[in-house]
């Protein structure tokens, strides 16, 4: 079934009129009809609605009140729904942020251990360092006692070749001297005579 161009505007105007107060414009390109038509049944799409918005301020003065009782009413109950969920959500919230306070006093604590570990490495190892340091600068003092020693004894060792080579050299010399001492000194021994045999002069 079409729709007529005033039940368009009509359907337009109500349609608009949830989200915004209908105009000329939004009525004709929502509609599509032509800017006389939406202008003409806007015009009485509003006038309906004021005269409907005055019949309900006629009405009678006991439906008026019980209206009043029921909106007390249902505000009253709203209010304490909305009282509850705001109790709930603060309680919740107060638990949320108890959790979250003892959350960070754990990480906190953890953290002063750790710093105090840290801190107790740290002094442990310099301790450690400043030993071994020591240590090492009384091998260095050590070695080069010993090096200057080794090359004591070096230069003591080539001192005493020295002197052997030249004690033997002089025990050579004094041998030779004394063996030649010797052959002066030692009487030559004398020829033996011939023997006479019988028959020779």
């Amino acid at each position: 079934m079409t729709l007529s161009v005033k039940d368009r505007v009509f359907a337009a105007a109500e349609q608009i009129s949830a989200e915004r107060r209908p105009t000329v414009s939004t009525v004709r390109a929502a509609a599509g009809v032509s800017n006389a038509d939406a202008t003409r049944y806007l015009k009485e799409w509003t006038e309906e609605k004021h005269a409907a918005g005055g019949q309900l301020a006629a009405a009678p003065a006991a439906l008026l009140e019980q209206a009043a009782r029921l909106a007390g009413a249902c505000w009253a109950e709203a209010s304490g729904l909305a009282d509850e969920r705001h109790a709930g959500l603060q309680t919740a919230w107060a638990q949320e942020k108890k959790d979250l306070n003892l959350e960070i006093a754990e990480l906190v604590a953890d953290l002063d251990k750790v710093s105090a570990e840290k801190d107790s490495a740290v002094t442990e190892l310099t301790a450690r360092i400043t030993a071994l340091e020591a240590q090492l600068a009384a091998t260095g003092e050590q070695f080069a006692l010993a090096q200057t020693a080794a090359q004591d004894a070096t230069r003591e060792a080539a001192a005493a070749l020295t002197r052997l080579a030249a004690a033997e050299a002089r025990t050579s010399t004094l041998q030779e001297a004394h063996d030649a001492l010797l052959q002066r000194i030692t009487p030559q021994t004398p020829a033996e005579p011939k023997q006479v045999t019988g028959g020779e002069v």
